[in-house]
């Protein structure tokens, strides 16, 4: 581990004469080593220009490294083993931080994303009821039916705006499990209209020019999203009062809150449900949707023509003359794969935040505790220590071969647990991950067997923002 966590010029932490050499809390006296910023504004406009690029040439200054922006100290951290610390090992010393919690604010949502403490366990547990296997299975048929329906309205030759495309599909496919709601639905479009306003308003207030400016200057972007948000509180509290009454036992998430009960026997108030599912739009068709985008995007480059071969085989193989169903998920290892790696080069998410409730070290380095510490996954995932060709689109990386000489999707065992962390990590890694999974991999196995895409955008700008946008991306579709 000393070698992962030398700086590139070999240059060692200062420690006391009485601290513990090979312990990452030894008492410390030195900060980590980084750039020097511009006077007034330090790395902030290197930083917004370019946030991956930024934070990739951190790694000059070694695994642990420092840095000023928007007013604040932040430390980027590009190694598995100490990710590993700080989400696991160390769980209880770090929260999401300020710079989440301020985000929270902004949208006015709290809900198990946000939460701390003895709250997160409380919504932790009785969320998780939402996402046993057995109730993933009975949303399959939605994710599939959804995808079906996007691609029964395209066109052979017509071509698409994929990013929205598939934003469409997965909030659909999450208003169904959420709410057991369907678009055509009055209600169903109360929904889309807040995500619609919540995703202009954070664009706007948190990630584009206005995030510079005080947050209590009016907007069009921002009245819309307190009116929708206004609505959506009044839709939910209709529902739960609604799923209330007749003691529902439904499979989607407003029920199982409304009916449930958290460990201390007490329910969770109207108010409460609310957060929870806009949180769960926020998140849950954001990602997924970022995910197939580059999926599909990755697959349609002119060197991956071996892996949309393989692909295609095996849905063929698996699906027959039919749509993939839940039973057929661990059959579809190649699908899984190409899910996965795409993952890897594009995370959706592309660094975790945590920030220390005290002073603390970190491989040796004071970290202050108002610090926010940047989990650096963009940069672990492509990095060439932890992964061959690190750029590269590989989906082969993800597979062997079992005793009957089948794919199967395994996860490699010459690399730390950590070097690959889509879904976060320890006690708060993703709930939904299995979810996500799933709606991936046959979202991506129901497109395969009925169309090709062929790049139109032929590059793309990942920038993070709510999740890692890829910018415009333009394919055209060739149906099978």
């Amino acid at each position: 581990m000393t070698e992962m966590h030398a700086t590139a010029d070999d240059r060692e932490p200062k420690t006391d004469a009485n601290s513990d050499a090979g312990s990452t809390r030894s008492t410390v006296v030195t900060p980590p080593p980084g750039p020097h910023g511009l006077p007034l504004v330090d790395s902030t406009l290197a930083f917004a220009r370019a946030p991956l690029e930024f934070l990739a040439s951190m790694r000059e200054y070694g695994d642990v490294a420092r840095y000023e922006a928007f007013g604040r100290e932040f430390v980027v951290v590009s190694d598995p083993g100490l990710v590993e610390e700080v989400t696991v090992g160390r769980d209880d010393e770090f929260w999401r931080g300020e710079f989440e919690h301020e985000f929270s604010e902004l949208l006015d949502v709290e809900g198990l994303f946000f939460a701390e403490g003895e709250r997160w366990r409380q919504q932790r547990l009785l969320l998780q009821n939402a996402f046993t296997p057995a109730r993933i299975e009975s949303y399959a048929d939605d994710m599939v039916e959804e995808t079906v329906r996007l691609v029964e309205n395209w066109s052979d030759g017509e071509v698409v705006a994929v990013r929205e495309a598939m934003s469409t599909l997965t909030l659909r496919a999450l208003t169904r499990t959420l709410f057991d709601l369907e678009f055509g639905d009055g209600r169903a479009d109360r929904v889309r209209r807040w995500v619609d306003a919540m995703g202009a308003y954070s664009d706007n207030e948190f990630f584009g020019t206005r995030a510079v400016l005080p947050t209590w200057l009016p907007s069009r972007a921002k009245r819309e999203y307190r009116r929708a948000t206004t609505d959506i509180a009044s839709l939910v509290e209709d529902l739960v009062a609604e799923r209330r009454r007749s003691d529902a036992e439904g499979d989607d998430l407003l029920s199982v809150l409304a009916t449930g009960e958290y460990p201390d026997g007490s329910r969770p108030t109207a108010e409460e449900i609310t957060d929870q599912l806009q949180l769960f739009l926020l998140a849950g068709h954001e990602t997924t949707a970022t995910a197939l985008t580059y999926a599909c995007w990755l697959l349609a480059a002119a060197d991956a023509e071996d892996v949309r071969s393989r692909l295609e085989r095996e849905v063929d193989s698996v699906c027959g003359d039919r749509d993939p169903t839940f039973a057929d998920l661990p059959d579809l290892a190649v699908t899984e794969a190409v899910g996965r790696e795409a993952m890897r080069l594009y995370p959706p998410l592309p660094f975790l935040q945590r920030e220390p409730h005290e002073e603390t070290a970190l491989a040796g380095y004071r970290i202050g505790s108002g610090t926010t510490v940047q989990l650096n996954m963009y940069g672990i995932h492509r990095d060439e220590r932890w992964w061959s060709e690190p750029d590269a689109f590989r989906p082969d990386r993800w597979l062997a071969d079992d005793e009957n000489g089948r794919f199967v999707v395994a996860d490699p065992d010459d690399r730390p647990e950590y070097a690959y962390f889509p879904f976060g990590g320890g006690s708060r890694h993703c709930i939904g991950m299995r979810f996500a999974m799933t709606e991936l991999t046959l979202s991506l196995a129901t497109l395969a067997r009925r169309v090709d895409l062929e790049r139109v955008t032929e590059s793309i700008d990942p920038t993070p923002k709510v999740s890692l946008d890829p910018g415009p991306v333009k394919m055209r579709v060739r149906r099978r």
